[in-house]
């Protein structure tokens, strides 16, 4: 088996996503400069939004198992802010998307991914429901 280093740190990470995301590019290096790794996640979650009321379900796809590469091969600080910021906006992707279009984002999602929106949106059932 490929015991392969987890060796993405955050300004690894924000190299990757600069040239992934080379329409945000300019807000990325900005963001950067102010060691705002959390900052640059938030960029491309709020690109994907703006893909999404395009419906441009494909480029998101793509854009989702980019980010799960990076999170797969990232450093523990790296994977916990994409699970904290970007698996956490899913919940807003999908009350912005319909049935069809959520179920498309959904099934061609990484299973982490998968395994990560389930998991807190069942946290989120715990901790906030009605009493």
């Amino acid at each position: 088996k490929n015991m392969e280093m987890k060796t993405i740190n955050e300004n690894a990470a924000i190299e990757h996503l600069k040239v992934f995301y080379p329409t945000i590019q300019k807000e990325i290096v900005q963001l950067s400069a102010q060691d705002n790794f959390a900052g640059v996640i938030q960029a491309t979650v709020n690109h994907l939004k703006n893909l999404l009321q395009q419906s441009k379900i494909n480029i998101v796809n793509h854009n989702i198992k980019m980010m799960d590469w990076l999170y797969r091969n990232g450093t523990n600080n790296v994977q916990q802010i994409i699970e904290n910021l970007f698996v956490r906006s899913f919940r807003s992707f999908k009350k912005q998307t319909d049935t069809h279009q959520w179920n498309i984002l959904y099934q061609y999602m990484p299973v982490n991914f998968q395994k990560i929106y389930t998991n807190q949106t069942k946290m989120d059932e715990i901790l906030f429901k009605k009493h």
